[in-house]
């Protein structure tokens, strides 16, 4: 069971900052239900989407389209190829063609994800915003029919606010990774691996280790005005469960991201996966050494005017370092 949390402890956590110190998920119940998003929401999805086309901006928004056949999941055909069109549209020609479908017993995929309520609407950010919550986060509207977004993570912490419809939330623990079968890392979706499982209807034999990650899974429903904490690097899967379904999340970081984890992951793969094994254990050790377990004996015997690359990160030494990266990889 994944942690609930009143709203007093929710603002005292926040005021406190130590909410999201344990790096586990949770979720708070009707925090959100006084914003003119869910008002609106709740007198019926006509009048939320009345509200945001009275807020948006007249620009091309991204739609993904898809038929019946693929009953809503965001993914892969059978050839490997990405499951879905997009198109740019105004955002009053894609809720028309929602309304057409949202009454259908076999719905399209019609999905529009993480749209940057900051540079898509003016004041929405401003009239459903979490007070204090203090990280300069990015707001993404997400919206669509009963659509089911694979298992997949993000490295930045989510704090996940559902507006209309119910939504459904399947977390499980980073380390089951190992369990979840991912697809291929530089051609994706949505930028992120997913899992090659479809968790409505699990293919045991094709994906045995997957029970194992299913035994850690953490399931929750939401209601319009809910809202889930997905700490970084949690794997979860997304399904609206009615007609129409609307989110919005904020994302940040803790501490701000000087380098690309997903660049160093695919340089890794470039540099040292088909490297003899002796080699490879020679490399890890040097990970270890220099990144994951204590980084200040790697360089304590190192005056600090000379440490180089070894240095606390800034923004200047970040440059330095991708300006070597960028030589390294052209030469």
């Amino acid at each position: 069971m994944i942690r609930e949390l009143s709203n007093d402890e929710f603002e005292t956590g926040l005021l406190d900052g130590d909410l999201f110190d344990s790096n586990e998920p949770f979720v708070v119940r009707n925090l959100v239900s006084d914003w003119p998003l869910v008002k609106q929401a709740k007198i019926s999805p006509e009048n939320l989407r009345e509200y945001l086309l009275d807020k948006s901006i007249d620009r091309a928004f991204t739609v993904s389209f898809a038929g019946e056949d693929v009953k809503g999941r965001i993914g892969y055909q059978s050839d490997m190829k990405i499951n879905f069109r997009e198109r740019q549209l105004p955002l009053k020609d894609i809720f028309r063609q929602m309304e057409l479908a949202e009454d259908k017993p076999n719905q399209p995929l019609i999905y529009t994800g993480s749209i940057d309520v900051k540079k898509y609407f003016n004041g929405l950010f401003e009239e459903n915003s979490i007070e204090n919550l203090g990280r300069n986060p990015r707001a993404g509207l997400w919206m669509g029919l009963k659509t089911r977004v694979p298992i997949h993570n993000d490295f930045p912490d989510n704090l996940a606010c559902n507006l209309c419809g119910r939504r459904e939330f399947t977390l499980f623990p980073p380390g089951q990774f190992k369990n979840l079968y991912l697809g291929p890392i530089d051609y994706t979706p949505a930028g992120r691996a997913i899992s090659m499982v479809d968790i409505d209807n699990p293919d045991y034999a094709e994906f045995p280790n997957y029970a194992k990650a299913e035994k850690e899974a953490k399931c929750v429903e939401l209601a319009p005005g809910d809202v889930v904490h997905i700490p970084s690097m949690w794997w979860h899967s997304v399904r609206g469960l009615d007609g129409f379904n609307a989110m919005l999340n904020f994302w940040w970081r803790e501490k701000p991201m000087l380098g690309d984890p997903d660049a160093a992951l695919v340089h890794a793969i470039f540099s040292w996966r088909d490297l003899p094994e002796d080699e490879k254990r020679t490399w890890r050790e040097l990970l270890d050494y220099y990144v994951f377990t204590d980084p200040e004996r790697a360089r304590v015997h190192i005056p600090t005017e000379g440490r180089g690359i070894l240095s606390n990160l800034d923004g200047a030494l970040s440059q330095k370092i991708r300006t070597f990266l960028l030589n390294t990889l052209n030469k």
